[in-house]
């Protein structure tokens, strides 16, 4: 499967793809840059940020929450004003956010980590209705966070140490239990960054460094690999009509010799339909 370029901006550190499911517009950011995007065919706009800013969840048609270095925030796409809800350890300038998405209960969990990607430096977060909870402290790069469909289960990764983890969810989708390994393959091709779980149960994982995005059905088991033409990619989102294109953004930061394609956002139609990303509940 071909996947094609869907916005050639290369960005340093492209991020955090979100479908809005009434806007039916893509989002992105790149981190590096401090930047937000959103195109549709009929054109792209950019929303420029003081800090780094990583991912976002939906809060109705013209409002995101976005988690910048040191916050979640209300942001009006309007008119570009963004409003404090929380802080997210903004008392720690070593850190800043990284991978989130929105539960289906209208919960937003979002991974921190050092700027430098120092061993431990960072945690993943739940905010749920008004409170922001520490799930899981001493985290590197938290990566992979996504959701069943039926809302029964959490997924969420370390970068560094190549392991996916799954956790049961309570009736107000808080984790109930320990996690466990759903995935560990400390090998070459195996370095999971973001990942989406589609209709069917199968979880979708792009790999930096590697250029593909691979399909695991929920026992694990890799049914299906697909590549990007850029060596960097970071994270998968389902979007467009009927939910049945896979948006993948990718990276250039850290090459020497970056290929033209290298930090594109990518689109591909990979015969799978994802589920409609969630609102978040103040």
């Amino acid at each position: 499967m071909t996947a094609d370029i869907f916005d050639d901006t290369r960005c340093s550190l492209g991020e955090g793809p979100l479908w809005h499911p009434e806007r039916k517009q893509l989002f992105w950011f790149d981190i590096n840059a401090h930047r937000l995007y959103a195109r549709t065919d009929a054109g792209k706009r950019m929303w420029q940020f003081d800090e780094f800013v990583s991912a976002a969840g939906w809060l109705d048609r013209d409002r995101l929450m976005v988690a910048t270095e040191t916050a979640l925030v209300e942001f009006d796409l309007a008119t570009g004003r963004s409003a404090h809800l929380c802080d997210l350890e903004a008392d720690n300038p070593a850190t800043r956010s990284n991978d989130g998405r929105a539960d289906p209960y209208g919960g937003f969990w979002i991974g921190t980590m050092g700027k430098r990607a120092e061993p431990g430096a960072g945690a993943i977060y739940r905010y749920y209705r008004g409170e922001l909870r520490r799930l899981y402290p001493d985290w590197t790069i938290p990566n992979a966070t996504c959701f069943t469909a039926d809302g029964t289960t959490a997924y969420f990764a370390d970068t560094t140490r190549a392991t996916i983890w799954r956790v049961a969810l309570d009736a107000k989708g808080w984790p109930k239990g320990a996690p466990e390994v759903f995935l560990e393959r400390p090998d070459a091709r195996f370095t999971p960054d973001g990942a989406v779980v589609d209709t069917s149960g199968n979880l979708w994982c792009a790999h930096y460094g590697h250029g593909r995005v691979s399909v695991h059905a929920p026992d694990g088991r890799e049914i299906a690999s697909h590549a990007v033409a850029a060596r960097q990619p970071t994270c998968p989102a389902f979007g467009g009509p009927g939910l049945e294109t896979l948006y993948v953004t990718t990276a250039h930061q850290g090459m020497s010799a970056p290929g033209e394609t290298d930090g594109c956002t990518f689109a591909l139609a990979p015969g799978a339909k994802g589920q409609a990303e969630h609102r978040v509940i103040l």
